[in-house]
């Protein structure tokens, strides 16, 4: 069989993903506080955008847009107009409100306002130098420091020590002793039951029985086996509950307090408020900049097809920057209004949360609000990830009023998130001497909402609440 090369025109559509879509999608998705930020970034790189004082219509973005669609550069009226000095002294995303503000000397830099949060081995590191230690033993202490968890537990065997550093284990026992009294008292134990001796001892409870329950019975305290415990140690039950207030009272954790995670702000996106018989959307807009064309370019000459050969790489720049700041300018339109449109038709749907809270959420999914606003479910998700919205009862992300629903002996469907809001309410009103179990609960929705629920699902709505088993919820005392 010959093979042959031949040319031939085919017509065909296809959609192709341009940058500025792709920054219209990125929009959408991002938070308000990752929005901030964006724009920020798009003021100090594009030199045609400006935060402006008051609104702009879209109408006069539209028009801007069509006169700079060709136009010419004159290079001596740029020059001559363009108030360099300040444009360079204000190369920040401050307004020109701030252009006549100076920073005082005496004003102390970020850094030196705001000091780093310690660290658990800095912690440790900086009170093992201070402590009388041979440069020998030094070397050891970096070694254990260096061997520690988060929860300030120490991850290898003191055998491993010894022999990393060629130095006998007796020697690594001498200076995890005295590492195990730094501050957090406890640090550099080996497991639980070690962190709490360490700790009763140095807080001077010198009590047997306190020694005998860390050592022998912290798993029967766990599981409520208290008969267990009173037979054993031949104690009353009021001098137990005293025991076990002292052990509440110790850290099992002591290096969870020098934890690097940083604690996450949430600013909520919208906010939906009650005024009289009518609930309002206000779109949280606080730290997003109004931006609009810099009006530095608004005298430049517009003549369509006249350009000068030295200065098309100038007018080239100027046309690429203008359309960018353009369609940010509309893509941030675009994306409040989308979020105003879904937060109106989550308000229609949950009509019944916002009335009467949590225990009313019904079912929803996210054709239903696409539907209902004539958008694709994509851009519901979208849209949807990474806000919060401040309702009459508290802060939810946009996500939690999406949920599947549980059929009821008569047909309808009850939210997902209810039946978990009820489970709640349950076990906060339960007897705490005698908790309910799983099956328990499960029975009581199926006689209070008719709805037909397994224990499993009970059990792993309660699980997703945090809220521990019946016998790990038993009150002792």
């Amino acid at each position: 069989m010959a093979l042959q090369l031949k040319q031939q025109l085919k017509l065909s559509q296809q959609l192709v993903m341009t940058p500025q879509l792709q920054q219209a999608i990125k929009l959408l998705q991002l938070s308000r506080i990752e929005l901030v930020d964006l724009v920020q970034q798009e003021l100090l790189e594009n030199p045609l955008l400006e935060e402006a004082e008051n609104n702009e219509s879209i109408e006069k973005i539209q028009k801007e847009e069509d006169e700079f669609s060709e136009f010419k550069v004159e290079e001596e009226s740029l020059i001559k107009n363009a108030e360099w000095e300040n444009y360079l002294g204000q190369f920040s995303s401050f307004s020109k409100d701030y252009k006549e503000l100076e920073i005082p000397e005496e004003i102390l830099s970020v850094e030196a306002r705001y000091a780093p949060k310690p660290s658990l081995e800095g912690h440790l590191l900086w009170q093992l130098n201070l402590a009388p230690f041979t440069e020998k033993q030094k070397e050891i202490g970096r070694e254990i420091i260096g061997n520690l968890d988060s929860r300030g537990y120490l991850t290898v065997n003191t055998s491993e020590i010894a022999s990393s550093l060629d130095v006998k284990e007796e020697e690594v026992e001498e200076v995890l002793k005295r590492i195990q009294q730094f501050d957090p008292i406890g640090i550099a134990s080996r497991n639980l039951k070690e962190c709490l001796l360490i700790q009763l001892k140095h807080f001077d409870y010198d009590d047997p029985i306190l020694n005998l329950l860390v050592e022998h019975h912290l798993e029967d305290i766990e599981k409520r086996k208290i008969d267990n415990i009173l037979k054993k140690l031949g104690i009353s039950k009021e001098k137990l509950h005293e025991y076990i207030e002292i052990l509440k009272s110790l850290d099992p954790y002591p290096g969870s307090q020098y934890s690097n995670e940083d604690v996450v702000y949430i600013s909520p996106d919208v906010y939906v408020f009650k005024y009289e018989d009518e609930f309002v959307i206000l779109l949280n807009e606080d730290g997003i900049p109004n931006l609009r064309l810099n009006p530095l370019f608004e005298e430049i000459e517009i003549k369509r097809g006249r350009k000068k050969k030295n200065s098309s790489k100038d007018i080239e720049y100027l046309q690429e920057k203008m359309r960018s700041a353009v369609w940010l300018i509309k893509s941030l339109q675009q994306r409040q209004r989308t979020l105003y449109k879904v937060v109106e038709s989550i308000l229609y749907f949950q009509k019944d949360f916002f009335e009467k809270g949590v225990s009313c959420l019904k079912p929803l999914t996210l054709r239903d609000v696409a539907e209902y606003i004539g958008m694709h479910e994509s851009t519901i998700s979208r849209v949807t990830s990474n806000k919060y919205i401040s309702t009459p009862f508290g802060l939810f992300e946009l996500k939690f009023f999406f949920n599947s629903g549980l059929s009821t002996k008569d047909g309808s469907n009850v939210g997902s998130e209810s039946i978990r809001a009820r489970i709640k309410e349950i076990i906060d009103a339960e007897d705490k001497k005698k908790p309910l179990s799983d099956e328990a609960i499960a029975k009581r929705l199926q006689k209070e909402l008719g709805v037909s629920i397994a224990r499993r699902t009970v059990a792993k709505y309660r699980a997703a609440l945090n809220i521990p088993s019946s016998s790990r919820r038993k009150k002792i005392f």
